[in-house]
């Protein structure tokens, strides 16, 4: 058994602008914990694998596809392959997901 605490993880400013904290990565997934501060921006991207995002604290603007939605903490998100996804920080407060990916990139 292994035991991570997301508040001892390291953050580093990823590819889309936003701190990434790796939790897991290996062959079956890929959790990241994202942290966006009030007003980041992940920008529109799809990826090839099955998505799902955990809504860890605050609330922000998830778009999957054509649909938009303000989600909160304690909702869970799904997103197939080849989807486009946005996620914005834009109600004003911090917006902190656990980002899914299976298979693991």
């Amino acid at each position: 058994m292994e035991i991570i605490k997301l508040s001892e993880l390291e953050g580093k400013k990823n590819k889309r602008g936003v701190i990434a904290k790796e939790v897991l990565k290996h062959e079956n997934a890929q959790v990241m914990n994202l942290v966006l501060s009030k007003g980041d921006i992940v920008p529109a991207h799809q990826v090839p694998v099955d998505v799902f995002f955990y809504v860890k604290e605050g609330k922000g603007t998830l778009r999957i596809g054509d649909q938009s939605n303000v989600v909160e903490a304690g909702t869970v998100i799904t997103c197939s392959p080849n989807t486009e996804m946005e996620l914005r920080a834009d109600q004003g407060e911090k917006f902190e997901v656990l980002n899914v990916k299976t298979p693991s990139l």
